[in-house]
């Protein structure tokens, strides 16, 4: 089976920042996959190269088997872009935005129309879809972001931190639709800095740091991985020597961030 997303070895540096450093995921059709990791860890840069919104300094990267170097335009056919602010016009209706968007992406008058009532009937936007976008609420412009992303009714849905800046209850409203487009088919990759999001929606979650795939697994797996203690240290400045001085005092491997700042290991059992 072709897998709807596959990197290997992508890096892009911004500068003197090395956004992604030779990230590799492969991600299999039919699921959910979350992208955790803090702000800077590469998620954002990782979800706009496989929009093709920015090209990889190096590495491959291919979208249901088509190379996305290559063939961006077809790519594009494939993917939905959900950012982390409502890209939405507010002098229109949520109606209108989204029959604009489907007839930008082709569709016939009468077929964008169609769309736009599927769409909002997906969102439970229906009873407000004559309204101007400008009288929503955060959480009901997220939504229509999300329906708008939709119109293409592309193959992969790509949501960077969907929730951000929206409540508790818009947060769980807008679960709820991601969860419905899932049934429907549509597989989804999305960013978020929090583990109960990635737990909620993610069939996989996929922990990503400094540019980085470290860790891939189930929310019950990563959450078995990373129990009991743990030891992390932090260096003025990147020693080579660090990782060896510290291992008399730790249980297995010591891991060294990309920067050689960061070392983390599980801490020795002591007998008393």
């Amino acid at each position: 089976m072709t897998p709807i997303l596959e990197a290997r070895g992508l890096t892009k540096r911004f500068g003197q920042t090395q956004a992604l450093a030779g990230l590799d995921l492969v991600v299999s059709p039919g699921r959910v996959v979350a992208l955790l990791g803090p702000n800077g860890a590469g998620k954002t840069t990782f979800v706009r190269a496989v929009a093709t919104l920015l090209r990889p300094d190096a590495g491959t990267l291919h979208v249901d088997g088509i190379d996305a170097l290559r063939q961006p335009a077809r790519v594009r056919q494939l993917v939905g872009l959900a950012g982390q602010f409502a890209a939405v016009e507010e002098a229109m209706t949520g109606r209108e935005n989204l029959q604009m968007v489907g007839r930008l992406f082709g569709l016939s008058r009468k077929d964008a129309k169609a769309a736009a009532v599927r769409v909002l009937d997906q969102m439970q936007l229906t009873a407000d879809a004559d309204r101007l976008v400008r009288t929503y609420s955060g959480g009901m412009r997220r939504r229509i972001d999300l329906g708008i992303s939709l119109a293409g009714t592309p193959r992969l849905l790509l949501l960077d931190e969907p929730t951000t800046g929206l409540d508790p209850g818009s947060r769980i409203q807008l679960w709820d639709a991601i969860r419905s487009l899932v049934v429907t088919g549509t597989d989804v990759l999305l960013t978020t800095q929090y583990l109960d999001e990635a737990d909620e929606l993610a069939d996989r979650i996929v922990v990503i740091d400094h540019g980085r795939a470290i860790a891939l697994g189930t929310a019950a797996e990563l959450k078995a991985q990373v129990g009991g203690a743990r030891l992390e240290v932090t260096l003025s400045e990147a020693n080579p020597a660090a990782a060896a001085a510290l291992s008399p005092y730790v249980s297995g491997e010591v891991n060294v961030s990309h920067d050689g700042r960061r070392l983390r290991a599980r801490p020795r059992q002591v007998d008393r």
